[in-house]
């Protein structure tokens, strides 16, 4: 991907929360390539080391998105790089407990919602009066196929979703006048460590073999496939681009057309 595939970017800068790794550092590598000025922050020291060793052109801070005080810390970092935003990612977020509601503490219930809802909210509001400053921008939240259907084990986690899509359509109503988009992403089963250990902790907790529960988690798109993060930054930089200009308060799923996310074993 390159730059001349989308807009102009020169002197655009995007944040990426939980960019360190994962889903969030292949979108950060996608906006560089793209020609976007990059800012991440991660909850890890390692991995945020890691990604500006590999990228010595963006910069980043360590930041705990579920803690109002490191996001007014972040935020800070970022004026003090660039003085300005085009582009904020919500990506920053934790798969919370897999057990059945009876189960869930409310520590792990409100860790969940802290990191996946709350965090998502820290960082746009202090994103928004510096999307306003260019007459022009876009928040993209990465949520779930989660937020389209009920999934049993996995109550907080499927509540900030839902909750997520919400809050998008509504950002969208109130920024669109100030010519800002925002949209949500709503994956399905990402290939990586995340998923293997969600798959994990599922198949512990129904008993079962974690080959079922990997199968059955393909089984649920139409596709039967698990989704690469490339696809997921491809949105992205899309989205984010005048190429997306008209496209705003969409839940969007990247998913190859979920069924059903009910676990079929």
């Amino acid at each position: 991907m390159n730059s001349s595939s989308y807009d102009t970017v020169n002197g655009k800068v995007a944040l990426i929360t939980a960019g360190g790794s994962g889903i969030g550092r292949v979108i950060a590598e996608a906006c560089l390539q793209s020609g976007y000025k990059v800012h991440v922050c991660d909850i890890s020291e390692e991995h945020l080391s890691d990604f500006l060793e590999a990228n010595p052109s963006a910069t980043g801070s360590i930041t705990d998105v579920s803690k109002v005080e490191q996001v007014e810390q972040l935020f800070t970092d970022l004026k003090n790089n660039y003085q300005r935003l085009d582009v904020l990612v919500n990506n920053a977020g934790i798969a919370g407990p897999t057990a059945a509601v009876e189960d869930i503490s409310p520590e792990e219930w409100q860790q969940t919602i802290n990191v996946d809802l709350n965090g998502q909210f820290y960082c746009t509001r202090l994103a928004v009066p510096m999307l306003k400053q260019n007459s022009k921008g876009a928040i993209i939240n990465i949520a779930s196929n989660a937020a389209f259907f009920g999934f049993p084990l996995r109550s907080p986690y499927t509540a900030s979703k839902w909750a997520l899509i919400g809050l998008t359509k509504t950002w969208a109503m109130e920024l669109g006048p100030h010519n800002i988009r925002v949209n949500a992403l709503c994956p399905g089963s990402v290939s990586g460590e995340r998923i293997d250990n969600v798959i994990i902790r599922h198949a512990k907790e129904l008993g079962v073999d974690t080959d079922k529960i990997r199968k059955s988690y393909a089984l649920q798109s139409s596709m039967r496939l698990f989704v690469d993060a490339e696809d997921i930054a491809n949105m992205v930089v899309f989205l984010s681009s005048d190429k997306g200009s008209s496209i705003s308060g969409q839940a969007i799923g990247i998913d190859g057309h979920t069924e059903n996310i009910s676990t079929i074993i």
